[in-house]
């Protein structure tokens, strides 16, 4: 897969960027082609070598007929929660650096079931936060919508399965 200039793509596990400058560095006689990407929130910029670029799941944003299924997935989809802290923490770690859309709404899904009985871990609390950040931003783009009524798309969502965002992330 490739990509152009001033494409929207997602970074697994940081979100949203727009592919600013596409080069060529040379390592001693080889030469790689890069994109910089601009990932929007933080203004931070990644070089991604073109090679690397499907192994570390750089894609293009999900389409909306693909956010509608994520959409009911966290209306009435289910999720399985290992009770094992450190287990659960790897799995949703490998989770969000899938860079699957859904795979991330499974993380932030099972984080907020076991918020409502018992308050986070802070790194749980982070990655809680960037999962709803990931699904914000790619809801945003996908639907052409600002990212507030993104995040009201969301809870409206979260709402049917009776969970809602805590107001402390």
């Amino acid at each position: 897969m490739t990509f152009s200039i001033g494409d929207k793509v997602v970074y697994p596990n940081q979100g949203v960027g727009t592919i600013e400058n596409i080069s060529i560095r040379s390592f001693g006689a080889a030469f790689e082609k890069f994109y910089l990407l601009r990932l929007g929130c933080k203004a931070m910029t990644v070089m991604v070598p073109f090679s690397n670029a499907a192994d570390i799941g750089l894609r293009r944003v999900t389409k909306d007929r693909e956010i509608s299924r994520i959409l009911s997935f966290l209306s009435n989809g289910w999720c399985s929660i290992n009770p094992d802290w450190k287990v659960r923490f790897k799995e949703n770690t490998d989770k969000m650096q899938s860079g699957d859309l859904l795979r991330a709404a499974e993380v932030f899904k099972g984080l907020l079931q076991i918020h409502v009985e018992k308050p986070l871990s802070f790194r749980e609390k982070k990655m809680l936060d960037r999962a709803r950040h990931m699904l914000v931003s790619e809801i945003s783009i996908a639907r052409e919508v600002t990212e507030i009524h993104a995040a009201v798309t969301l809870q409206r969502s979260l709402s049917k399965a009776g969970l809602t965002l805590p107001a402390n992330l």
